[in-house]
């Protein structure tokens, strides 16, 4: 292969994904809302790029669950439901909590805090925290989003399992896609969001699973009770 087409190849697959992180964003942004129709055609012209790239990145997203492909009509943005979003949490609680269980059986699965190269990933992590707390105390939910994912996907590779951190970061993704079309609908974000990031940080730097767990399950009780009460009231 000459070294051109190995170029090619690159910026193609870079542009893939800078397409469907764009179309992400636009998802969890509001800005393409549940069920919305769209076709390869459009969004090429929209990024002004070529279909190839833009088809790719939306097999990726429907891949993802964030779309649905229709032959006939193109994408549409998948419509969750409430129960959808349970079990969404759910899932996402059973396997942090194994996750929790994994570390009280050997604290080497989460890895030593004390590795300069660990440590330098932690302070990451509670940056990703802080600015994630901020974003909820100020109701900003476009930046605690984007913070949000970065935090948990930062901290669960620390737990050492790729297909894990893979598997969160989905369904973390998933679960912001669902509740936005409810969130969004509030004039005031300002305490209704979880803003506990750092306290999780320092319960599982000091293997405190039993605290971290607990954080978890607050966490999880006010945002399935948010997201009932918000679609209940639509």
């Amino acid at each position: 292969m000459s070294a051109g087409s190995g170029n090619g190849a690159v910026t193609r697959s870079t542009l893939r994904q800078q397409i469907a992180e764009a179309l992400r964003d636009e998802v969890l942004g509001g800005r393409l809302q549940p069920g919305q129709e769209f076709t390869v055609k459009e969004i090429a012209e929209q990024y002004g790029v070529s279909a190839t790239p833009v088809r790719e990145a939306l097999v990726d997203l429907s891949a993802q669950g964030l779309l649905e492909a229709d032959q006939h009509r193109g994408f549409r943005v998948h419509e969750y439901s409430v129960a959808d979003y349970r079990g969404m949490i759910e899932a996402r609680a059973l396997v942090m909590e194994g996750m929790f269980l994994a570390l009280e059986r050997d604290r080497t699965r989460l890895r030593d805090p004390l590795d300069p190269a660990v440590a330098t990933v932690l302070a990451g992590v509670r940056r990703r925290g802080e600015e994630a707390q901020r974003a909820a105390g100020a109701g900003d939910l476009t930046v605690l989003i984007g913070y949000d994912l970065r935090f948990w996907r930062e901290l669960s590779s620390l737990f050492g399992n790729p297909y894990l951190a893979d598997f969160l970061n989905r369904l973390r993704v998933q679960s912001w896609v669902c509740a936005v079309q409810h969130l969004r609908r509030l004039t005031d974000l300002r305490g209704h969001l979880w803003s506990r990031h750092t306290d999780l940080v320092d319960a599982l730097t000091a293997h405190d699973t039993t605290t971290a767990q607990a954080l978890l399950d607050e966490y999880n009780r006010g945002a399935v009770a948010l997201i009932e009460r918000l679609a209940a009231t639509a």
